[in-house]
């Protein structure tokens, strides 16, 4: 018998008409993401009301699932901080320090001091929240190399009552070196005197705490991995990232790029206010501003010569747009290489040679059909010829820029997504224009 969906509306309704212990016994049947989704629907203080009232178990992993956008960390560090501590107590380390990491240290170091075992989450927290050693959980199982395969069955029972779920299992060695990756169901059949060290695998990929996180997750997709150890440079295994968290780093760096590539701070989140909406998109409004008088000054220095041939000035835009949007095509596209790793040093020559040749192949067949429209309303061979050359050149120019701006900005350390549109555009505004007019003023006057 499946369960119905949780009506979180009616749930919100019961919270804000002060029913909270009925809430709370019923919360005990719920799915951890439809805890969260109440807990989202909630103002802080009724959120924060229901937290304090739910046990710390329960409390724990609704905020987990919390969208980021939600801000958990700012319930847990209006609590008290015995009540923080006992929910920080039922998180797995890399989720504590997730939530802790979004905090003012001062903040954070009020709560952890009352947890009793807060050794793992520190150590987490010396790393970058967006790198693998952010990501990264200690929880993992672990055997050594000089144990028997009796052994290392009895080892992984013991820490499989602190370890929930596990994937794979380490081998390590006295020094906690990662030595290799042992096969659960080789270790089941082997015989309980055989060493480890004969049945364990080579260890077939591992990250660096630096790693970025969205670079660990293109190595988890890759080579097809439940989940991937982390070690330092001395090839010690620090920890473990699994599957499930690169799920949602994939889709928090897809809707960070998406924002950006708009033009969008990716500090501005899906539910944010009004407010904080302005705030973040008019900075790069009041550049597009000033990218946008570049391209209409060319307008200007040419006015004369719109006054007498109105003509150009249908076709400005028509030639400016099919420029803007064929830069967006190859930004998009090389973006997108660029995000899955496709574009290593040595090969951006032939990323941009490849949309260069793009542009001018599409160029010509678009400019040709403007070419003949331009003749069919009778306005001349020669206005035909301009508005076909502009047309390719601007293409030409649209596939060189969308391609040439994101690599360039990868190479200086730049996130490429950071609205590169507005510069490609603009750049094919500036430059369809020029030709336009360039031409009409050479071949026509």
């Amino acid at each position: 018998m499946t369960t119905p969906p949780l009506n979180v509306a009616d749930v919100v309704e019961q919270v804000r008409a002060g029913d909270l212990a009925a809430v709370v016994t019923r919360a005990h049947a719920w799915e951890p993401a439809d805890l969260a989704d109440v807990l989202s629907a909630l103002d802080d203080e009724e959120r924060l009301a229901l937290v304090q009232l739910l046990p710390a178990e329960l409390a724990s992993q609704a905020l987990v699932e919390m969208p980021a956008s939600e801000h958990a960390e700012e319930t847990l560090a209006a609590l008290p901080a015995h009540r923080a501590a006992d929910i920080v107590d039922e998180l797995d380390d890399d989720d504590a320090a997730d939530i802790l990491g979004g905090m003012d240290p001062e903040e954070a170091e009020r709560i952890l001091s009352a947890v009793e075992d807060r050794r793992d989450v520190d150590r987490l927290l010396r790393y970058d929240e967006e790198t693998a050693g952010g990501r990264m959980t200690m929880h993992l199982i672990k055997v050594l190399t000089h144990e028997t395969a009796g052994e290392a069955l009895d080892s992984i029972r013991r820490q499989a009552e602190e370890v929930e779920d596990f994937y794979r299992i380490f081998v390590v060695d006295a020094a906690g070196v990662l030595r290799g990756i042992l096969p659960l169901r080789e270790l089941v059949v082997a015989r309980p005197e055989r060493p480890v060290a004969e049945i364990m695998l080579e260890p077939d990929v591992s990250v660096p705490p630096e790693m970025d996180q969205e670079a660990v997750a293109r190595v988890l997709s890759r080579y097809n991995l439940a989940s991937v150890p982390v070690v330092d440079a001395g090839g010690r295994l620090l920890g473990r990232i699994t599957f499930d968290d690169v799920i949602d780093v994939v889709e928090a760096e897809s809707t960070e790029d998406i924002l950006r590539f708009g033009g969008t701070s990716a500090d501005e989140n899906i539910g944010a206010g009004w407010r904080d909406a302005v705030r973040s998109r008019l900075p790069w409004l009041a550049l597009n501003l000033c990218t946008a008088f570049l391209a209409a000054s060319v307008v200007y220095a040419n006015r004369d010569l719109i006054e007498r041939m109105t003509t150009l000035a249908a076709l400005m835009p028509v030639i400016a747009g099919m420029g803007g949007n064929a830069g967006t095509q190859a930004l998009a596209v090389t973006v997108r290489r660029i995000a899955l790793g496709l574009v290593p040093k040595g090969t951006a020559r032939r990323v941009v040679g490849k949309e260069a040749l793009v542009g001018l192949s599409n160029g010509l067949v678009i400019g040709t059909l403007v070419a003949l429209v331009s003749l069919l309303l009778g306005q001349g061979v020669m206005l035909g010829l301009a508005v076909f050359l502009a047309m390719t050149g601007n293409l030409l120019v649209a596939g060189v820029v969308g391609a040439f701006v994101p690599v360039l900005l990868e190479r200086k350390g730049i996130d490429p997504a950071v609205a590169s549109s507005i510069f490609v555009t603009t750049f094919t505004d500036i430059c369809g224009f020029f030709f336009l007019l360039w031409l009409a003023d050479r071949l026509l006057l």
